[in-house]
């Protein structure tokens, strides 16, 4: 018997996903973010959130919100030990047969975890399940969706992220005995990239084209900052080579394809004298002509018309999608 509209229905004992919050500073979006945990249609077996040392009111809204909570949550309030160790940590003291996390800005639609969890128990061969999502800002307008731009891939996922196209975090569920294999890398600063490339070795990243997840743009994250990304996921290629049998040559291939992508970053910034220096390097790993063909275009585009074409696209997704509503 289905259960009745708006109210959750349980998981049974034997078929939990843990969710882990990691917070951190996030006053103004936290409550959000675990509201959209507690509306899930699917509750979780159960909800940890971490306070990673949050200078702000962090702590108070998170208590005062999981009052509500109807399955078992708890809050653990300690000093700030960065993202990696924190979700080391909600692994380590989670049962759960499936793992998620959910940024304190970031957002779940109240399908997710039931679309996550349904499309693993049917594909025993995948280490997780991802999909879409949208981009949204301080007021939860929709400024971005990667149905329009990211190809994404369901099954072998290995080449895809070798291109430097990967799923963004809140739109994965993963499947305990696969991360626990390795969980995150403390000494990264992209924490999620060396785990899928080392879970992609392992298994199918199973894809739902559907849009359940919202992802929260803001100055503070790891992305906004090109040089990190680009310095991160050539070193976590080098890490992860062997797991993923690659040879030398097939990684230099696709060191040079990623330089091209970070390029391609650089120039949509405005950082045009970084983009040149890696194009000028690289442009032969992309994909076809017309692809060095844009790049090389953007750099004689003058910055300003940039900015203007972007803020275009932004108030078109907004037109287009409006806000999400928790």
């Amino acid at each position: 018997m289905e259960a009745p509209p708006n109210i959750p229905r349980a998981f049974s004992s034997t078929q939990g996903v843990s969710v882990v919050v990691p917070s951190y500073n996030h006053a103004r979006f936290v409550e959000k973010c675990l509201r959209s945990i507690l509306n899930q249609s699917l509750q979780p077996l159960e909800l940890l959130v971490i306070d990673d040392g949050s200078s702000d009111d962090s702590p108070r809204i998170i208590e005062r919100t999981l009052k509500h909570c109807t399955f078992p949550a708890e809050l653990v309030v300690r000093p700030n030990r960065g993202l990696s160790a924190t979700l080391n940590e909600g692994l380590r003291h989670s049962r759960g047969e499936y793992f998620a996390y959910l940024g304190s800005d970031d957002l779940w639609l109240p399908q997710f975890l039931s679309a996550r969890t349904e499309m693993l128990e049917a594909r025993p061969e995948a280490v997780l399940g991802y999909g879409h999502a949208y981009s949204i800002d301080d007021a939860e307008r929709i400024i971005d969706c990667t149905t329009d731009w990211a190809a994404y891939r369901d099954g072998d996922a290995r080449r895809m992220l070798l291109t430097t196209l990967a799923p963004l975090s809140p739109t994965v569920v993963y499947r305990r005995g696969a991360v626990e294999r390795y969980g995150w890398n403390e000494n990264a600063k992209l924490e999620d990239y060396e785990l899928y490339l080392r879970l992609s070795a392992d298994g199918d990243f199973a894809f739902d084209p559907r849009i359940l997840s919202a992802w929260r743009q803001h100055d503070a994250n790891a992305s906004s900052n090109p040089a990190v990304m680009f310095r991160e996921r050539l070193a976590a290629q080098r890490r992860a080579g062997e797991a993923m049998r690659l040879s030398a040559k097939e990684l230099d291939q696709y060191k040079s394809l990623a330089t091209f992508r970070s390029a391609q970053e650089f120039m949509r910034r405005g950082q045009k004298r970084r983009a040149l220096q890696l194009g000028l390097g690289s442009w032969r790993a992309a994909s076809s002509i017309g692809e060095v063909a844009r790049l090389f275009a953007g750099l004689l585009t003058p910055t300003a018309l940039i900015d203007w074409r972007r803020a275009k696209r932004r108030r078109e997704a907004t037109a287009h999608y409006g806000s999400v509503e928790i």
